[in-house]
């Protein structure tokens, strides 16, 4: 008796980019019972959470397909733009997991071929190590002094003329918050206080996450980590330069500086209200 197939949502990469459907309603996963773009018999498949019921399943592609009617290639981090939030959250899964089980084909001890345990491990098929996926921690803050906040301007920024926030990955040995100090010691010269956990953000960019902060100023001069930045200054909300778009957590936590002027106001309107 043959097993009945059913409709499965497809995340599909073309070497950095995700395939998507695209009709007059817009961008989509592909959902169908058999996968958009043909596969060979040993392309690696990712299992994923289901989604809205679907199974839902990842591989990716050297080359796009000669047919590709009706559909189209588009980076991860664009997808943001056109793809509900839940859809989006999958293909960043996604891509973690085929990024993660492109670079562990190999026992990092002995060399031997890994074998997959379950759906997110591997062990090696000599001596037994077990692998899973690794997240890559960074720490991002906006730095306060008085009603300004400093913004930089980083060399691997995709936009030249954008500015975002302070930020690096954790090292061994140290926790988020010393993170926080000595980033900001390194690559702008500065002192801070006051450091308070904001919010955080998975960011698939190969796999990582970023914990965001706020801080307040104490002491120093700017002093630029000049193999990082490019440039750095203070800046008030009425008058910033080009900042990173919505989809990014530095956003997140300049919005919010931003929208601080708004909340004393909407305060006063709500207790004239009352009385």
């Amino acid at each position: 008796m043959t097993k009945e197939k059913q409709l499965t949502y497809w995340f599909v990469f073309i070497g950095n980019a995700l395939l998507l459907r695209h009709d007059e309603e817009g961008y989509s996963i592909p959902c169908s019972e058999e996968p958009p773009l043909p596969m060979k018999e040993w392309t690696p498949k990712q299992e994923l959470p289901m989604l809205h019921g679907k199974p839902c399943v990842a591989y990716s592609l050297n080359t796009p397909s000669t047919d590709m009617k009706g559909l189209e290639t588009i980076g991860l981090r664009e997808s943001w733009h056109v793809l509900p939030h839940e859809f989006y959250n999958e293909a960043g899964k996604a891509s973690e997991l085929l990024y993660w089980d492109s670079n562990t084909k190999y026992c990092g001890v002995c060399g031997a071929p890994m074998k997959r345990e379950t759906v997110i491990s591997k062990r090696c098929t000599n001596c037994g190590k077990e692998v899973w996926p690794q997240v890559s921690p960074a720490i991002i803050v906006r730095i306060r002094k008085g009603d300004d906040i400093l913004l930089v301007h980083a060399r691997n920024f995709r936009r030249s003329e954008m500015y975002g926030l302070v930020a690096g990955f954790v090292e061994t040995g140290e926790t988020l918050e010393e993170c926080v100090v000595r980033e900001v010691q390194e690559e702008v010269g500065l002192t801070i206080t006051n450091i308070r956990y904001f919010g955080s953000q998975a960011w698939p960019y190969p796999s990582g996450v970023m914990i965001g902060f706020t801080a307040d100023y104490v002491s120093g001069e700017l002093h630029l980590q000049e193999e990082e930045l490019s440039q750095a200054r203070w800046f008030n909300r009425d008058c910033l330069p080009p900042i990173p778009d919505k989809m990014s957590i530095a956003r997140k936590l300049i919005d919010d500086y931003i929208e601080e002027k708004e909340k004393p106001t909407k305060n006063k309107n709500i207790n004239q209200n009352k009385n």
